[in-house]
């Protein structure tokens, strides 16, 4: 009797396992969130930690926006990459971390691009880090991508930390005055940064420098006016190891580096941004710099190579969990 129980209870096992496989089968696929992984990447360049933080994606008017280049010359170096326009660029920041100090270099759009930025305090988050561990930020210039990040919701998003910028992008972005030197377009600049600024400014936390020298040690600001008038690069230096941390140097990867000399409509001064960046691109080619590209695909990561005279291109960096920077 125990045996034919025994039978009878493997019996009912044995349907309910093929029951549920059938409904298994028929049933709907598990929903995927509509995101990427979180977007932070970590590497050592000395004694350093540097981590590549995505705030978001925006489409980007790539052959609209493009000053100096032949016809139809962006769409034909876009087709090369597999690419179109709008192309959708990054909006990056860049954490360093040094023996004294966490300094975030930029921060994203934030509230200012709509949902398409906002993803930088998550993305932190990720990293391990809390926007209260901030001791200082540098801004590449005070365009809306980079300053956004400062607030969100309204309310201070780095509550202790120093904000730091050229006096030159200070005293331009934050003068009323400056909208008639611009297009009409570029006046939400002057909004963005008006408004992102105001509480850190209120609290004295605003602090823009002059000159060149380092803002901690192995942090130096770089000059390369152009794109806004006191736009900065950040030379970041230790143990042998260079990083250019260039902002908005370059925009459309695919057009700007075989032609360096494609300036964009959101350059205040096309010229000096063609000059600023073709002696950035010369430098980090010729001395192997990292270079860190507020723009570039996520992370941002790369080293420069020379391809002709005057013409470059892109190498990302190899994606490895391991270090890398050394």
């Amino acid at each position: 009797m125990a045996r034919i129980s025994i039978l009878a209870a493997l019996a009912l096992a044995a349907s309910a396992a093929a029951s549920t496989a059938a409904g298994a089968q028929t049933a709907s696929p598990p929903a995927f969130p509509p995101h990427q992984a979180p977007g932070y990447y970590r590497f050592e360049l000395g004694s350093f930690d540097i981590i590549a933080l995505l705030d978001g994606t925006h489409p980007f008017d790539a052959t609209g926006l493009a000053v100096g280049a032949k016809p139809g010359e962006v769409a034909e170096l876009l087709a090369r990459s597999y690419l179109t326009s709008p192309v959708e660029g990054g909006f990056s920041a860049f954490l360093v971390r040094t023996p004294g100090k966490l300094v975030l270099i930029d921060t994203g759009a934030g509230d200012l691009y709509g949902r398409d930025g906002g993803l930088l305090v998550s993305n932190l988050a990720a990293a391990g880090i809390t926007p209260d561990q901030i001791d200082e930020i540098y801004l590449t210039h005070l365009h809306r991508d980079h300053v956004g990040g400062l607030m969100r919701g309204g309310q201070v998003v780095f509550p202790r930390a120093i904000v730091r910028v050229s006096r030159e992008d200070a005293d331009f972005w934050l003068n009323d005055a400056n909208r008639r030197k611009v297009p009409a377009f570029l006046g939400t600049m002057f909004d963005g940064a008006q408004a992102m600024l105001k509480p850190y400014i209120a609290s004295g936390r605003f602090q823009p420098f002059d000159g060149t020298a380092p803002l901690v040690p192995g942090i130096t600001p770089v000059v390369a006016p152009g794109h806004t008038p006191g736009h900065r690069q950040y030379l970041v230096e230790s143990g042998g190891q260079t990083l250019l941390i260039w902002g908005d140097t370059v925009h459309v990867v695919p057009a700007q580096f075989p032609d360096p000399a494609i300036a964009m409509k959101y350059d205040t001064d096309p010229k000096a941004a063609i000059v600023s960046r073709e002696r950035a691109m010369a430098q980090a080619a010729d001395k192997g710099w990292w270079v860190a590209g507020a723009h570039i695909a996520f992370p941002g990561l790369g080293h420069i190579q020379r391809t002709g005279k005057g013409s470059y291109a892109w190498v990302p960096a190899n994606y490895s969990l391991n270090r890398i920077g050394r």
